[in-house]
């Protein structure tokens, strides 16, 4: 479902940026870069978080940065892919299809304030719900889903992989009504009675506790992945190396050290559950890659075709042996 789906929505997030913005434009001046970020919540909350890291960036670098905000996933693939945009703040399975088809390339990670390397997906129904994992998995179209982006790592590819595929489930045909929306669209919905269940992630929980909003108080979570990497940076492969370098060292300085200037700026990050930035390369996708082989094994062996079957199992066991390697090499324990 979510691979049928990805051509279309690419191809009506590239109609909706040509119907704003003409023309691709070309390449970003040596002085300007535009940073796209995805809206896990509204762009007014995402522009308030994000204004403070994006005017230290343009101090730090000399350069002028313009934000470009979507909660729409493809949109920033596309736009990527358009130079419209030069780098941006991606999740796993969107920033992988931004390397696949928008000539990306990883140069940097976050990681979480709270030492925790990683985070989870989960599913969220209202704190006073009887609702289990095993009543989900019905499939007797009595409830009310809330999904992600289909682009979404947490919101939609890791429950697929790991929950919904594995049991022989789809949403589309197990729910009453299943709506799309990010992360907070989905809290805000599961914590009001307005769905039975959704999925969110860890992270947006835990923002939302800290920041006393009050709806992760109102929510339980009653499934949760393994562990998921954390989010890429990804800029265009043609930016002006010059450019690059100016980027790079933004990003792995940034809010580091024990000045009074680096605990401003993790103040600034905090807001967003980020520690900071560690270099990073495209083999951070490994594990989304991983997960989108297991989504695509399940899905052949529920077709049944010997041969799909096959062939499904071939790409899963080479992206496990590269990532395998790429561990490996980077000195980390088997798993």
């Amino acid at each position: 479902m979510i691979r049928r789906s990805l051509i279309a929505g690419l191809a009506l997030s590239a109609l909706a940026l040509a119907a704003c913005s003409g023309p691709s434009e070309a390449p970003a001046s040596k002085d300007t870069v535009t940073f796209s970020i995805l809206s896990t919540e509204s762009a007014q909350n995402m522009e308030g978080y994000w204004k403070p890291i994006l005017e230290d960036m343009e101090k730090q670098t000399g350069l002028k940065v313009k934000p470009f905000f979507s909660s729409n996933y493809s949109s920033l693939i596309v736009a990527m892919g358009a130079k419209q945009t030069d780098l941006g703040w991606f999740s796993n399975q969107s920033g992988l299809e931004a390397v696949r088809r928008s000539n990306g390339e990883v140069f940097a990670r976050t990681f979480d304030p709270s030492g925790v390397d990683g985070y989870k997906s989960v599913v969220i129904v209202p704190k006073d719900s009887k609702l289990t994992v095993e009543q989900l998995l019905k499939c007797d179209k009595s409830l009310n889903f809330g999904i992600g982006d289909k682009k979404s790592t947490s919101g939609t590819l890791a429950p697929m992989t790991y929950l919904f595929i594995p049991a022989g489930k789809k949403p589309e045909t197990c729910f009453k009504t299943v709506l799309t929306g990010n992360h907070q669209a989905n809290l805000f919905a599961v914590a009001n009675g307005k769905l039975d269940a959704a999925t969110n992630n860890s992270t947006s929980l835990r923002l939302n506790a800290a920041r006393k909003d009050g709806q992760a108080d109102k929510v339980k979570v009653i499934w949760e992945s393994p562990t998921l990497p954390e989010d890429p940076i990804i800029w265009r492969r043609d930016v002006d190396p010059v450019v690059k370098e100016k980027l790079r060292q933004f990003f792995l300085t940034y809010a580091q050290g024990d000045t009074p200037e680096a605990a401003r700026q993790r103040a600034n990050l905090e807001r967003l559950s980020i520690g900071g930035f560690k270099p990073a390369d495209d083999s951070h996708l490994l594990t989304v890659r991983e997960m989108e082989a297991l989504e695509n094994f399940g899905l052949a062996k529920e077709g049944g075709d010997a041969a799909k079957i096959a062939a499904a199992q071939k790409v899963l066991d080479g992206v496990r042996a590269e990532r395998l390697a790429a561990e490996a090499k980077a000195g980390l324990p088997a798993n």
